[in-house]
């Protein structure tokens, strides 16, 4: 384990976003023609099994209203992403980041600008160009769901050893630096 995620709990929860931001082999397309998007009865539902959002919900979960979810796992992705960057991000960066093609990742940043959660700034060194921040609540939302997340993460491994906590970290970041 290296010195800069001496935390299991926080290596583990940094190897699986980076497994969960690759795709099979074969590309945006393999699981289907339509991809993972195409709203069939596997597709991206835009929330876990079981959840709804609404009143109560936290926010990437979505509200009452038609059209007020922020769009589920791609989402929840694109936020973590663009938290734990250490600068801005191009859109094919932030696609290839939480493993989207082009058209899916700017699609996704234009919801988040609309919402509130992120913003387009021109890049330093190429004025053409712009790059994805964060606004203060899309860094609120992208905090809360990393603290939910590392709390689960915590409470499942409290029946892990301290050294079974710590081989699992190592074997997950191993298998993230090697997977396609």
């Amino acid at each position: 384990m290296s010195n800069e995620t001496p935390d299991p709990a926080e290596a583990i929860a940094r190897a699986l976003s980076r497994l969960r931001a690759r795709r099979m082999p074969g590309g945006a397309h393999a699981h289907g023609p339509h991809g993972h998007g195409h709203g069939g009865p596997h597709g991206e539902h835009g929330q876990p099994h079981g959840h709804r959002g609404g009143f109560g919900a936290p926010p990437w979960m979505g509200g009452p209203g038609p059209g007020s979810r922020l769009g589920g796992p791609a989402w929840i992705r694109m936020l973590d992403a663009l938290a734990t960057a250490s600068e801005p991000l191009s859109v094919s960066a932030v696609g290839e980041a939480i493993g989207v093609d082009q058209p899916r990742a700017s699609r996704l940043v234009q919801q988040g600008v609309q919402r509130g959660l992120v913003v387009r700034e021109a890049d330093p060194s190429d004025a053409r160009r712009t790059r994805i921040a964060l606004t203060d609540e899309g860094r609120r939302i992208a905090q809360g769901m990393r603290g939910e997340r590392r709390q689960a993460l915590s409470k499942a491994l409290e029946s892990f050893t301290d050294e079974e906590a710590r081989e699992l970290a190592r074997l997950l970041s191993k298998l993230a630096d090697n997977w396609g």
